[in-house]
C-alpha cells in the first residue's frame, strides 16, 4: 500500500469507514477514487459478495488504486469517467441501487505536488495546465489566453471568492497581448503585480484563491453538483449512505443545503395548507460538519480545511 500513501493520503480515514459503516454490505461506489486510500479502507470492510466500484477521471490515479486494491476483499471494477454519470455507469452494469457512495471533492496530493499537472502554484516552472482528466478539452492556460476580460474576472470572484478578481483580469488580459501564458511562474507573477502590497501580506499566498478558481472552472467541479447529490440518495438502497468530504465553502454549501432539505420533516412548498409530501427521504447523519483531529492536521496539514458530511437513506 505504499505507493497509494504517497499518491494519496486520505482525509479522516476513519470518520469516513463509520460513516459508510451499512450491515448487509452491497455495492459501495468511490465516487473519486484518486489512489484508492479511502476506498482501501472501505474494503477492509467489505466481504468477498460486495462491490467496489472506483470512479475517476485521472488515468494516472486509477493506476495507482488498482495496485493499492489489489487482493482486497470485495470485487473492486475501476472506472475511467466522471462521478456525475454515475446513474449511467451503473445502468450499465445492471445495477439499479447501491448502499454506500464516498464523495472526496478536494484536489489530490499527487496532482498537487506533480509539476507537470499545474494545479500548484509552487512549481513556477510548470505547465499551465490543471486538467485532472488529461483528454478534457480545456486547460488553464487556454482560459487566460482566450476567455473575455469579464469571464476571466467571473471565473475568480465566483470559484476562488477572489476580492481582486477585476484587477487580476486586467492585468492578465495586459500581459496576454505581449507575452501568452505558458507555464504557473508567469501566473503567479501577474496576481502579484496585480493585488496590492498589503493585501499580499496577509491571508497566505496571493495566489491561492485565483489557482482554485481555474482549477474548479478547468474541471468543471461545481456544475450541477446539488442536483448530483440528490441523483445519488434516489440511488441509494433503504439504509443506505452518502458521505461527501469537502475543502472548501463552494463544495460544502450544496451538501450541507441538499442534506438539510431532504431531512426535513415536510418539504411540501409553505403555501400549502396540508402536508402531501412523504416526509424526510433520508438522516443527516452530521448535523454539524465532522472536521479532522488537530492530531490528523498535524500530520496532514491540507487537510485542515476539510469537512465530512452524510447522510442515510430512509
Amino acid at each position: 500500500m505504499a505507493g497509494g500513501e504517497i499518491f494519496h493520503q486520505p482525509v479522516m480515514p476513519d470518520e469516513v469507514a463509520e460513516c459508510l459503516d451499512v450491515p448487509g454490505g452491497g455495492v459501495f461506489v468511490d465516487g473519486t477514487v484518486g489512489g484508492g486510500g479511502h476506498a482501501r479502507v472501505l474494503a477492509e470492510k467489505l466481504s468477498p459478495e460486495d462491490l467496489l466500484i472506483g470512479i475517476d477521471l485521472d488515468t494516472e490515479a486509477l493506476r495507482v488504486a488498482a495496485e493499492v486494491l489489489s487482493g482486497v476483499g470485495p470485487q473492486v471494477e475501476l472506472i475511467h469517467g466522471n462521478f456525475r454519470s454515475l446513474s449511467a455507469l451503473l445502468a450499465e452494469r445492471g445495477i439499479d441501487q447501491i448502499s454506500g457512495c464516498l464523495l472526496d471533492l478536494g484536489v489530490s496530493s499527487h496532482q498537487l505536488d506533480a509539476p507537470e499537472r499545474g494545479f500548484s502554484y509552487r512549481f513556477a516552472d510548470a505547465p499551465l495546465d490543471m486538467r485532472m482528466d488529461p483528454g478534457a478539452r480545456r486547460t488553464a492556460a487556454q482560459i487566460l489566453n482566450n476567455d473575455e476580460e469579464g469571464d476571466i474576472a467571473r471565473i475568480l470572484r465566483d470559484y476562488g471568492e477572489e476580492r481582486w478578481a477585476r484587477r487580476i483580469a486586467r492585468t492578465i488580459v495586459r500581459r496576454r497581448r505581449d507575452q501568452p501564458f505558458k507555464t504557473t511562474g508567469d501566473l503567479v507573477d501577474v496576481i502579484k503585480d496585480a493585488i496590492p502590497a498589503p493585501a499580499r501580506r496577509k491571508g497566505g499566498n496571493p495566489a491561492k484563491r485565483t489557482f482554485q478558481a481555474l482549477r474548479i472552472e478547468v474541471n468543471r467541479e461545481l456544475e450541477g453538483l446539488r442536483e448530483y447529490f440528490e441523483e445519488v440518495i434516489q440511488l441509494l438502497r433503504p439504509g443506505g449512505r452518502l458521505a461527501v468530504i469537502s475543502f472548501h465553502s463552494l463544495e460544502d454549501r450544496p451538501a450541507k443545503q441538499v442534506f438539510r432539505d431532504l431531512s426535513r420533516e415536510c418539504r411540501c412548498p409553505p403555501d400549502l395548507p396540508v402536508c402531501r409530501c412523504s416526509g424526510p427521504v433520508v438522516r443527516d447523519l452530521t448535523r454539524k460538519p465532522i472536521r479532522p483531529t488537530d492530531a490528523e492536521v498535524s500530520m496532514n496539514p491540507r487537510s485542515a480545511s476539510a469537512k465530512l458530511r452524510a447522510v442515510e437513506r430512509l
